[in-house]
């Protein structure tokens, strides 16, 4: 890609010897990871949303009992209150699991690929992208914050 002067900073262009190819797989890398995250965030609204819930059973227990339905209350007690979500783990464990594992992984991957292949920069398919799509010279088309181009 031509060095624009009013293009993107020095962390937002490709080196020389990178091809097309390469920039669209770390493009394709950077956008499977940004999935990733999301999913991460429904898993700790999953973790949120449980945990809030079986503390709400303690009410529901105590409702249950206060309305003469004991067997319902000690049932909920003794069979939910508390119980795992999956086989001997709570969601606060699945998370840790997560991410420990799989999400690290993802982003080590991800980081490796970058510093090995375009010197750790980010985003550079987005930034390419920009560049080909935004109106040079017009207000709120600027290459960078800074308002140089």
């Amino acid at each position: 890609m031509a060095r624009q002067a009013d293009g993107p900073d020095e962390q937002h262009r490709r080196p020389e010897e990178v091809s097309d190819a390469t920039v669209a797989a770390l493009g394709k890398l950077s956008e499977a990871l940004e999935c990733v995250e999301r999913a991460r965030g429904h898993l700790y609204s999953l973790h949120q949303l449980i945990g809030h819930a079986d503390l709400m059973l303690d009410d529901a227990v105590e409702q249950f009992r206060a309305a003469g339905h004991q067997q319902i209350a000690e049932r909920i007690d003794t069979e939910l209150l508390g119980r795992n979500v999956i086989a001997g783990r709570w969601t606060f464990q699945i998370v840790e699991d997560f991410d420990d594992g799989y999400h690290a992984l993802f982003r080590e991957l991800d980081r490796q690929a970058r510093d090995e292949l375009v010197g750790g920069r980010r985003h550079l398919y987005e930034a390419e992208m920009k560049e080909r799509r935004r109106s040079r010279g017009r207000p709120g088309h600027e290459a960078r914050p800074d308002g140089e181009g």
